[in-house]
């Protein structure tokens, strides 16, 4: 399950297991209505299950619940919305 960290500045979508942070992507505030994710990173032992996908799932969840836009500066997240044309209505 993907949780959420966010201090209003910077933010953060994780997944947890027994404790210890095994996936993680960050992002920061740029404005009040956009987000710009700057890096993800996955544990090597959970590489290929799609944890990385679901990450960038939970952000575009989070910008339509609250209306704001996302800029993926980070490779991975801006490779997925490349590829997922139905994340483009929260896309900057």
């Amino acid at each position: 399950m993907i949780q959420q960290k966010d201090n209003g500045k910077r933010g953060e979508f994780y997944l947890e297991i027994d404790t210890k942070i095994m996936a993680s992507m960050t992002y920061s505030y740029a404005g009040e209505d956009k987000i710009i994710i700057d890096h993800t990173d996955v544990d090597e032992s959970l590489k290929g299950q799609g944890v990385g996908y679901k990450l960038v799932e939970a952000s575009v969840d989070f910008a339509r619940k609250n209306n704001i836009k996302i800029m993926p500066l980070c490779p991975f997240a801006n490779s997925v919305f490349k590829k997922r044309s139905e994340y483009k209505d929260v896309l900057l």
